[in-house]
C-alpha cells in the first residue's frame, strides 16, 4: 500500500506540493473510516454497555426495579451514546475525513431532534420539503444513513473551501453544509438505509422457507457485519414484527454472532501481551455477555484484525445453522445474551448453538491467533485490518520539537496530511527514521516519502514554502526506489543560506496514512535527539 506524492506549484503554500493517489480498495477505505471513527468512541461504547449489563444483573436479582428512579436514571446514562450514535458518530466521522466535526455533529443530531422523533412517535410517516416527501423513521442507534452523509459532507467541505471567500468560511461554509446535508439525510440517505434493511429481510423470509439451516448460516455469518454497518437495527423491526403474532426465528440465529465475538475477545484477552488491546478486550467482554454489547469488540478487535473476521464468519455462521436447523425462536424481545437466555426456545438447542458459535470463535483465535504470522524481524508488532503494525518513528534530526498546530501552514496545522510532529533543526541533515523504500523523492530535494517497512508511510518536509527554492541548497542522497536502513543520511540543506532567503526550516515529519491507525502519539521531548523515538504508531 504505497502513497505517491508529486511536486506541484503554488503562489500561497506548499499545501498543494503533492497529491496523494493510494492504492487501497473501496473496501479498505471504508473499513479505514469505520474503524478510525469508532476508535474515539470505544471506550465511552464499552462503558455504557457495562453500565447496561449491570443494570441488567440488578434487576434480574430483585436489587433494583425497573420503574425505581435510580434505574431510570442510570439506564439513561447507558443508553444516551447508542440513541444518540449518529451525532457521536457524525463528528468522528467529520474530523476522520478532514472536515468540521461539529457541523458533522449536528447533521448527525438533525434527524434526533424533539421535532423530528415527537413525528414518529405519534407514527407520521411523511412530511413536505419543498414539495417533496420526506419520509420519516426512528434513525436513533443507526449508523448508515450518517456514514453516507458524512462523505458527502467532506467533499462538500473541501470544495467550499476551495471557492469560499477565507474570512467568511467559518459561518457561511457550515450554513451552506447544514442547509445541504440535513435535508439530503432525510430525503435521501436514511430511506437507502430503512431500503436495504427491507431488502435484507426479504432475503432472510426467502431463506428461512427454503431452509432453517441456510437462513441460520447466512443470517449468523454476516450478523457482526450487518451490525458494524448499522443495518441491523434495519432487522430487528422485523424480528419485533414476528413477535406480535407469535416466536420469532431471526434474532434466535442471529444470537450466535455476539456469543462468537465474545469468544474472540475472550481468546485475545488472554492471548495479547499489549496492555492497551488486553485492556479494551477486557472492556468488551462482560458488556457482550451480559448485555449482549459488542461494540468494544468488533470496532477495537475484529475490524482491526482480519484474520478474527474469518473466525467469526466462520463460528457464527456454524452457531445460526443449528439454531436454525433446530427451529430455536426467541419469545420476548432480548438483545442475545447470557442473562437474556430464557427467552428462547426450546432451550437446551438454544444453548447448542450459541455455545458452539462461542467455543469456536475462542479456539480459532487462541488456537491460530489474530494476527498473520510475523517473521523474528517483526516480534513485538501488532498488525491491523490494513497490513500496517505498531511501530515507533525515530527521529531524523537533532532539534527543538513543536506541535504541528503552531505551523504557519493551514494543511499541515489542521493534520489533514496526516498526524506528526514538526522539529526546529539545529543542523542541516536529514536521516532516515525507519528502514523501508523511498517512495517519493521531490525533484526540488526539500521533501522526501518513504514506506516503512511496517507500512508507515513518513513524509519529511524541510521548511515551509521552500520549494520556491528550487532545489538551491538542498542535495538528496537518495532517489525514488531506494531501499534505506534507520539512520542512513537522506538529504542535506544548507540551513543558514536557506534561512538568509527569508524561508523558515522548521521541518515537518507527517505520518500521511494517519487513517491507517488508530492512535499516533508524538513522544515527550523538548529537545530531540537524531534517532531518539520521535512518534508512537497505534493499530
Amino acid at each position: 500500500m504505497k502513497t505517491t506524492m508529486s511536486n506541484q506549484k503554488h503562489e500561497h503554500t506548499n499545501s498543494t506540493d503533492f497529491t496523494k493517489e493510494t492504492k487501497e480498495s473501496a473496501l479498505s477505505k471504508v473499513l479505514g473510516v469505520i474503524s478510525g471513527s469508532f476508535a474515539p468512541i470505544i471506550g465511552v461504547l464499552a462503558g455504557a454497555g457495562l453500565l447496561k449489563a449491570m443494570l441488567s444483573v440488578l434487576n434480574t436479582v430483585g436489587w433494583l426495579s425497573n420503574e425505581s428512579g435510580a434505574y431510570v436514571i442510570l439506564s439513561a446514562a447507558g443508553d444516551a451514546v447508542f440513541h444518540f450514535l449518529p451525532l457521536f458518530l457524525g463528528i468522528s466521522i467529520a474530523l476522520k475525513l478532514g472536515a468540521n466535526g461539529y457541523v458533522g455533529g449536528v447533521i448527525g443530531a438533525s434527524i434526533l431532534t424533539p421535532e423530528i422523533m415527537h413525528l414518529v412517535e405519534n407514527d407520521v410517516k411523511t412530511i413536505d420539503f419543498l414539495g417533496l416527501p420526506v419520509l420519516l423513521a426512528d434513525y436513533s442507534s443507526t449508523v448508515f444513513p450518517i456514514f453516507i452523509a458524512m462523505f458527502v459532507y467532506a467533499g462538500l467541505d473541501r470544495f467550499l473551501k476551495k471557492v469560499i471567500y477565507k474570512d467568511i468560511q467559518m459561518f457561511i461554509n457550515p450554513m451552506i453544509s447544514l442547509i445541504i446535508l440535513v435535508p439530503l439525510t432525510m430525503l435521501v440517505f436514511g430511506p437507502i438505509g430503512t431500503l436495504l434493511g427491507e431488502g435484507l429481510g426479504s432475503v432472510i423470509n426467502f431463506l428461512s422457507d427454503k431452509s432453517g439451516l441456510l437462513a441460520g448460516a447466512v443470517l449468523g455469518a454476516s450478523w457482526t457485519f450487518l451490525t458494524i454497518m448499522g443495518l441491523h437495527w434495519t432487522i430487528i423491526p422485523l424480528a419485533i414484527v414476528n413477535l406480535a403474532t407469535g416466536p420469532d426465528p431471526i434474532i434466535a440465529m442471529a444470537a450466535a454472532a455476539p456469543f462468537a465475538q465474545v469468544g474472540i475477545g475472550i481468546a485475545v484477552f488472554l492471548k495479547t501481551r499489549d496492555k492497551d488491546l488486553k485492556a479494551l478486550a477486557a472492556s468488551g467482554i462482560l458488556p457482550g455477555a451480559l448485555a449482549g454489547t459488542t461494540e468494544a469488540i468488533n470496532y477495537g478487535i475484529i475490524l482491526r484484525y482480519r484474520k478474527t473476521m474469518v473466525y467469526v464468519i466462520i463460528a457464527a455462521g456454524i452457531g445460526g445453522a443449528i439454531n436454525g436447523s433446530l427451529g430455536v425462536v426467541m419469545n420476548d424481545f432480548v438483545l442475545p445474551s447470557v442473562l437474556a437466555i430464557p427467552a428462547f426456545t426450546p432451550i437446551w438447542e438454544y444453548l447448542i448453538g450459541i455455545g458452539a458459535a462461542f467455543a469456536i470463535g475462542f479456539l480459532l483465535t487462541y488456537l491460530l491467533g489474530y494476527e498473520p504470522k510475523t517473521s523474528k524481524a517483526d516480534v513485538g508488532f501488532t498488525q491491523n485490518v490494513f497490513g500496517v503494525k505498531l511501530e515507533t518513528i525515530k527521529s531524523p534530526m537533532r532539534g527543538k520539537v513543536v506541535p504541528l498546530s503552531s505551523i504557519q501552514d493551514p494543511l499541515f496545522a489542521t493534520e489533514t496530511v496526516g498526524k506528526g510532529i514538526a522539529i526546529e533543526p539545529e543542523a542541516g541533515k536529514i536521516y532516515s527514521p525507519v528502514d523501508g523504500v523511498i517512495t517519493t523523492q521531490f525533484p526540488t530535494g526539500h521533501a522526501v516519502g518513504i514506506t516503512s517497512e511496517g507500512g508507515a508511510e513518513v513524509l519529511i518536509y524541510i521548511g515551509l514554502d521552500t520549494v520556491k527554492l528550487k532545489g538551491k541548497y538542498f542535495t538528496p542522497h537518495i532517489k525514488q526506489g531506494d531501499h534505506v536502513k534507520q539512520g542512513d543520511l537522506l538529504i542535506e540543506f544548507e540551513m543558514q543560506q536557506i534561512k538568509a532567503e527569508g524561508f523558515d526550516t522548521t521541518t515537518l515529519v507527517v505520518i500521511t496514512n494517519t487513517d491507517q491507525y488508530l492512535d499516533i502519539k508524538a513522544m515527550d521531548h523538548d529537545i530531540v535527539e537524531q534517532n531518539e523515538p520521535l512518534l508512537k504508531l497505534t493499530v
